[in-house]
């Protein structure tokens, strides 16, 4: 896979999801399925829109004892998604798990990206509500090597890390990046974010980018705007 936008559907049914994508007259952008969607909606919905022919990130950022994690990959494996996710706080065991229930019997088994820092946490929340007293950049960098090690494929991480994820895990290993937004426009509950030409320029493998698209008056022009910032 090369470079991408990924559109983050957060949409509360499949209903409002499919005719959001119909507006995409013979175009097929990757599509991130998150927590809202799959709570509501169901794996019915992966099924749907791999119908259509999008490539799909499942954002549901696993979190529990490896074992749990294990399992709970196995099922997610046989959905045919393109990419999913855990938490690198998770620790090493707990990657290695979920890359062991995520491989299928024929080895094959989708992309699979460990979340360090969410880019809605900022260095003072970081200390202040997890009692983590090391620098920000420290904590992503670490979290990151630590996915590399574990065999994952990539992280999601600030497009203002990417670059330096890239140099300490190499740079076949995976950066998406989340926190993407226009010159200009609203950052909402982000914290860390930047445009999509400077996530090109900051070395960004993949841009998850939400409400700058779907909240658009015309969607399908905000993510061709997008594919020409970041893709060219």
């Amino acid at each position: 896979m090369g470079k991408d936008v990924i559109i983050a559907c957060d949409f509360d049914s499949a209903e409002k999801t499919l005719e959001f994508l119909d507006k995409f007259e013979g175009k097929k952008p990757f599509v991130k399925i998150g927590m809202e969607l799959f709570y509501a909606a169901g794996p019915s919905i992966v099924s749907k829109i791999k119908e259509r022919g999008h490539k799909i990130f499942l954002d549901l950022k696993l979190h529990d004892i490896p074992n749990t994690v294990k399992k709970a990959m196995c099922v997610l494996s046989r959905l045919g998604v393109d990419m999913c996710n855990v938490h690198a706080a998770g620790t090493g065991r707990m990657m290695q798990a979920a890359i062991e229930g995520l491989t299928r019997e024929d080895g094959s088994r989708p992309l699979l990206i460990a979340v360090t820092q969410l880019t809605s946490t900022d260095e003072e929340t970081m200390h202040k509500d997890l009692l983590i007293d090391e620098p920000l950049d420290k904590v992503v960098m670490h979290y990151a090597k630590n996915a590399a090690d574990s065999g994952l494929d990539g992280v999601v991480c600030s497009p203002l890390e990417a670059d330096k994820v890239h140099s300490i895990c190499g740079g076949k290993f995976l950066t998406v990046t989340p926190g993407i937004r226009f010159a200009g426009g609203e950052v909402g509950d982000q914290k860390r974010v930047t445009t999509p030409a400077m996530a090109k320029e900051l070395g960004s493998d993949y841009i998850v980018v939400g409400r700058p698209i779907t909240a658009a008056t015309d969607p399908v022009e905000a993510y061709e705007r997008c594919v020409k910032d970041f893709i060219g």
